[in-house]
């Protein structure tokens, strides 16, 4: 089996194809059996990621998730040091025969040239599935491809834009002496208020010698991480234009020690906000044709999640001890 599969991989030291879908097809896997075998499509290179031209679905649907990743990172003081957005589209194709689709994205380049330059969005780094054909794009920024069978990522990119964040966290920490340390915690979003945010999660650093946590919030529920020597703000739905806020304290030992290590750690929030992109991207169209004419139902869905999420912290250092109320 290794012999046979190398043996169509390589010609003559050279390497002629290592698409997995296309050796599946052609590789005789039953040990002392000779059959007269046809070429497959895959082989002529013509479309190595789709080799079977006869698939057949009962349903053709095409499935698309623009999932953008959104780091950013933070100063103390809220100036925001680095924000950068990457993206990647997803598709999940169950299509007959072999089809041909025609992607219309919002992108600058093809708004501006049709007069429409304002609704554009501008994309660094674009990166598309081997399927796409280049020449087409590069020439009129038109994205056509014939994709490949069941699931797999169709296009990356990246996007330098300066954004406030979704998610603000204000944090204020206050040591009183060598007995104690509090928090002060205030997260505001800043997205509409259709938008809801789930699954939010702060993680706050603590010094590594705290102990007697005690919290109390406007809204979610505080877990204290011990082994991480840090706490988690878990807001299971955030709604846009809301504020919560967070109080908490802890007891320090009396005994001098280097607990000023978790300043140099930051704040890390994490969150996913479904039917939203934070760079505007949409999907404009989806053309999907195929010589026997039937229909297809094309699908598509935004989500954004927190990618590097970074805010730094700094300590305030009172003389007066102070309880939690």
């Amino acid at each position: 089996l290794i012999y046979e599969l190398l043996d169509e991989m390589m010609d003559y030291g050279y390497p002629q194809t290592t698409d997995a879908k296309g050796l599946i097809e052609f590789i005789n896997q039953e040990a002392n059996q000779v059959k007269p075998k046809e070429i497959p499509p895959g082989v002529t290179g013509a479309c190595p990621w789709r080799p079977n031209p006869n698939i057949k679905y009962k349903k053709n649907e095409v499935f698309l998730d623009v999932i953008e990743m959104t780091n950013l990172l933070i100063a103390a003081n809220g100036t925001v040091l680095h924000s950068e957005i990457t993206g990647k589209i997803y598709m999940k194709v169950l299509l007959s025969g072999m089809p041909e689709l025609k992607l219309g994205l919002n992108d600058k380049v093809l708004m501006e040239a049709k007069g429409r330059g304002r609704s554009g969005v501008e994309m660094d780094d674009v990166r598309f599935h081997q399927c796409v054909r280049l020449s087409r794009f590069e020439a009129n920024r038109a994205i056509a491809f014939v994709p490949p069978d069941g699931s797999f990522d169709f296009m990356t990119y990246r996007i330098e834009k300066k954004m406030r964040p979704l998610i603000w966290v204000d944090c204020q920490i206050l040591r009183y002496g060598r007995s104690r340390i509090e928090y002060v915690l205030k997260a505001k979003s800043s997205y509409r208020r259709r938008n809801v945010a789930n699954n939010v999660v702060i993680d706050v650093p603590v010094p590594f010698d705290a102990d007697s946590p005690s919290f109390k919030t406007s809204y979610g529920k505080v877990k204290y991480q011990a082994e991480k020597s840090s706490f988690a703000w878990v807001i299971d739905q955030f709604p846009g234009q809301k504020q919560y806020l967070l109080r908490g304290a802890f007891g320090l030992p009396s005994i001098e020690g280097d607990d000023d290590d978790f300043v140099a750690r930051s704040i890390e929030v994490r969150y996913e906000i479904p039917y939203f992109t934070v760079s505007g991207i949409k999907v404009r169209y989806l053309k999907i044709t195929e010589k026997s004419g039937y229909k297809a139902l094309p699908w598509v869905r935004y989500i954004t999640r927190a990618g590097k999420y970074q805010i730094r912290i700094e300590v305030v250092e009172k003389e007066k001890k102070s309880e939690l109320k």
